[in-house]
C-alpha cells in the first residue's frame, strides 16, 4: 500500500514524499482511514513505527478545508488538542504538525512546563488551531483562563500507558471537563494493559482498535544483550565496552536523576564527552544536551525515564541500560529509540547481582531470556555478597536476596544465549 490510496489530499502527499517517506508503516495504514472517518480509535504499535503520522496527517487532513487565514484569534479556536507526557515528546508532535502542516492556514502551539508562560500565553491570545501540551502546564493555562478548549473537535490522547504511570489520569480527567463530549478521541499507546483499555473505555466511545504488533513485543532488528557485572565497576565497563566497540553515539538510561548527573561527571572526567537529561535540569539545558548529542558533540546522553519518551533520533545505534528499571514496561519503552524505522539497533543491559529480580521481570515480559555476553575481568566476584536491600519506587524490597544469582562461568562464549552455564541461568533464565 502507498499513502496514495489512504485518502490523503495532494499537498499532504506532496509533503510526505518531501519527506522521503514513500509507504505507510502498518500502524499509518491502519489508523489512518478509521481517523479520517471520524472514528474514535484505541491504538498500539511498537514504538518508532510512525505512531505521531498516523495521527496528525488525517487531523490535517480533516482540518485543512475549514482552515481559516484570518487575522483574527476568534477566527483560530483550539480544534485539536494533543495530551502527552513529556516536554521532549510534545516538542516532536509539534515538530510534526508544523512539517506536514505547512501548506495549510493551521496555526499550531506546543505549551509544557519548565520554561516561562508568558510567551506560551501571546501565542495562545493569537489564536490556536492545532494545541500540544503536557497535562500540567495546560491545566495552568486553563487556571489563568489564557486557553479556552470549548471548541475542541479532537482530543489525542499520545503514550497513554506513561501518563498513566506518571499519574497524569487526574489531570486529564479535569482538562476532558473542558472540552465538549461530542468530539474524536484517539488514544495512542506503545502497549495495551488492562488499565489503559479501562482508561479507552472512559474516554472512546466504540473506538476501532488498531494493533499492528504483539503485545510487548519489540523490532526484529533490534539486538539485545546483557553483561554481567557488579554495581561499582559499571561505569568502568561502560567505557570499557564504548572503547572497544568504537561507539560513537550512545544514549544510556538510568534510575535517579543523581545517578544520571554522577555518571554523566564520570564518563566526561575519563574522556568520553557526555551531556545529562533529566527533570532537574531545565527545558533550555535539556534541549542544548539533546541537540549536542543529536549532532554528534557528545557522544554519550544519560538520561531517566522522562527521556524515554519522546526522543527520537535518527539511526541512533545504542541503548544501554546502566540500571534496569523497576517497572518492566519501561524497558520497552527505553530500548525502542533504537532500532526505529527499519534501521538496526543494539540494547545493552549492565546487570549486577542486586538486579535479578528486575531482571526475571524484563524476561517474563519478553517471554524469553536476554543473551548474555561476557567481560571477564568485570564479571562480578562470586565471593561477594549482594548489597543490602534497597527501596522500589512501589516501595518493595530490593537486592535483599541471599543467594548468588550467577558465579564466574569461566570461558563461556560470549554469546552464549540464556546464560547457559552459570547460577544466573537458573535465577534470570526463568520465565
Amino acid at each position: 500500500m502507498s499513502f496514495n490510496n489512504l485518502g490523503l489530499s495532494a499537498d499532504l502527499l506532496a509533503t510526505v514524499a518531501r519527506e522521503g517517506y514513500t509507504e505507510p508503516t502498518p500502524v499509518q495504514s491502519a489508523a489512518i482511514p478509521f481517523i479520517l472517518d471520524g472514528r474514535d480509535v484505541l491504538a498500539a504499535a511498537q514504538t518508532g513505527t510512525g505512531k505521531t503520522a498516523a495521527f496528525v496527517l488525517p487531523i490535517l487532513e480533516r482540518l485543512r478545508n475549514t482552515a481559516n487565514a484570518g487575522f483574527s484569534p476568534a477566527r483560530h479556536p483550539v480544534r485539536v488538542l494533543i495530551l502527552t507526557p513529556t516536554r521532549e515528546l510534545a516538542v516532536q508532535i509539534a515538530e510534526a504538525v508544523k512539517t506536514y502542516g505547512r501548506s495549510s492556514a493551521l496555526r499550531s502551539a506546543v505549551v509544557y512546563g519548565g520554561t516561562r508562560i508568558d510567551p506560551e500565553i501571546k501565542l495562545l491570545w493569537r489564536g490556536v488551531e492545532i494545541l500540544v501540551a503536557t497535562p500540567g502546564r495546560l491545566l495552568d493555562h486553563i487556571g489563568q483562563r489564557t486557553v479556552n478548549l470549548s471548541q475542541v473537535e479532537v482530543l489525542v490522547l499520545d503514550e497513554a500507558d506513561r501518563m498513566l504511570d506518571m499519574g497524569f489520569i487526574p489531570d486529564i480527567r479535569k482538562i476532558a471537563g473542558q472540552i465538549p463530549s461530542k468530539r474524536q478521541t484517539l488514544l495512542f499507546s506503545a502497549t495495551f494493559s488492562d488499565d489503559i483499555r479501562s482508561l479507552a473505555g472512559e474516554f472512546l466511545h466504540d473506538p476501532e482498535i488498531v494493533e499492528v504488533a504483539a503485545r510487548n513485543s519489540i523490532a526484529d532488528n533490534l539486538t539485545q544483550v546483557l553483561y554481567p557485572v557488579d554495581q561499582s565497576r559499571k561505569a568502568d565497563l561502560l567505557i570499557h565496552l564504548i572503547q572497544r566497540d568504537s561507539m560513537e553515539q550512545v544514549l544510556v538510561f538510568t534510575r535517579s536523576k543523581i545517578g544520571a548527573s554522577r555518571l554523566a561527571s564520570y564518563l566526561d572526567r575519563r574522556g568520553v564527552s557526555t551531556s545529562a537529561i533529566h527533570g532537574d535540569r531545565s527545558q533550555q539545558e535539556r534541549t542544548r544536551a539533546l541537540e549536542a548529542f543529536r549532532g554528534r558533540f557528545v557522544k554519550v546522553l544519560v538520561a531517566t525515564d522522562v527521556a524515554s519518551r519522546g526522543l527520537d533520533i535518527e539511526n541512533l545505534p545504542y541503548v544501554v541500560n546502566y540500571e534496569l528499571p523497576f517497572e518492566p514496561q519501561d524497558y520497552i519503552h527505553r530500548i525502542g529509540r533504537t532500532g526505529r524505522a527499519g534501521a538496526s539497533g543494539t540494547a545493552i543491559s549492565l546487570v549486577s547481582p542486586e538486579e535479578v529480580d528486575e531482571l526475571r521481570g524484563v524476561q517474563r515480559l519478553l517471554r524469553k531470556s536476554i543473551p548474555c555476553a561476557i567481560v571477564e575481568e568485570f564479571l562480578p566476584d562470586p565471593n561477594r555478597e549482594p548489597a543490602a536491600a534497597t527501596r522500589s519506587r512501589g516501595g518493595r524490597a530490593q537486592g535483599s536476596r541471599t543467594d548468588r544469582p550467577w558465579s564466574r562461568p569461566g570461558r563461556t562464549p560470549a554469546t552464549t544465549p540464556a546464560y547457559g552455564r552459570s547460577q544466573l541461568s537458573a535465577a534470570a533464565g526463568s520465565r
